[in-house]
């Protein structure tokens, strides 16, 4: 273990990576933990509203993530200060990506079913950056041999090659394999031979007069989600919370109506019944 970290952390420079990834995990659970807390009416913690206006905690993560950002570059690889700037920089980026979704739809959707896309950013983000602190290096250049790497033209040639492929994934539709195979260039050659999405660019282009490519394409989609859908939600819901639609759903079934009026279905302490308190408003 102390070959490995030496020979991984510490001799390639890597330590500050390494607690910005620790900071911004931290920064991003914390939060988590604080809005659902204030979602729940339980706790000191409550949304800040100064002057009436809702201060998202996009905003101070913004803020930390440019000082954190120039500290990090004004700083030496080994000094102090840029281990306190990777700490600044983590907790800033946990802050933003824990409301990319609201910066997607410019909408206050932190508690809604599009809100997914931010603990998935969160996830997929820490997983890459997990990858790259392991040895791996993006589009494939960690897996050439130290004299392949002396010839520039073969090192351009596998990045562009490796790049290509990640794009082809994209085109597909699958981000998550195009952004995995960045890093891991297996991943992205897998991604580029298989079946596109049905809806995606490359569908769209290529399988409007071809229905059996069509056909295949969506029986596979289907199989796939079928499969992987509900595990994704169930972690997705226990990392950031159930959507509200997901439980006013869950709160008709059980008393056999729909949400009550007003509610929201937030599940925030309310019996489910007509005259049920209203839940405050969607922490940030």
């Amino acid at each position: 273990m102390g070959h490995w970290w030496y020979r991984n952390v510490l001799e390639p420079g890597k330590l500050p990576l390494l607690l910005a990834l620790l900071s911004f995990v931290l920064s991003f659970l914390i939060t988590r933990v604080i809005t659902r807390m204030i979602r729940a009416g339980r706790g000191p913690f409550k949304n800040v509203t100064p002057g009436g206006m809702h201060v998202h905690h996009v905003v101070p993560g913004v803020i930390l993530v440019v000082i954190g950002g120039f500290g990090s570059v004004g700083s030496s690889r080994y000094s102090f200060g840029a281990l306190l700037s990777a700490v600044i920089f983590g907790l800033g980026a946990g802050l933003v990506l824990d409301e990319f979704a609201l910066i997607l739809h410019l909408d206050d959707v932190y508690w809604s079913e599009q809100g997914r896309k931010s603990v998935e950013i969160v996830v997929l983000t820490a997983a890459v950056v997990a990858l790259v602190l392991g040895g791996f290096l993006p589009f494939g250049v960690n897996e050439l041999t130290p004299d392949e790497r002396q010839s520039r033209g073969l090192v351009v040639m596998n990045t562009a090659s490796n790049f290509f492929l990640a794009l082809i994934a994209l085109w597909k539709g699958k981000p998550r394999t195009a952004v995995f195979g960045t890093v891991i260039p297996f991943v992205a050659l897998i991604g580029a031979i298989r079946l596109a999405r049905p809806g995606s660019p490359y569908a769209k282009r290529f399988y409007a007069k071809r229905p059996r490519a069509r056909a295949r394409a969506g029986l596979r989609a289907f199989h796939h989600d079928r499969r992987w859908a509900a595990p994704r939600r169930r972690f997705e819901n226990f990392i950031g919370g159930t959507p509200d639609q997901v439980l006013a759903v869950h709160g008709g079934e059980a008393a056999g109506t729909g949400p009550a009026p007003g509610t929201g279905g937030t599940g925030g302490g309310s019996s489910g019944s007509g005259d049920a308190e209203q839940p405050p408003a969607p922490p940030h």
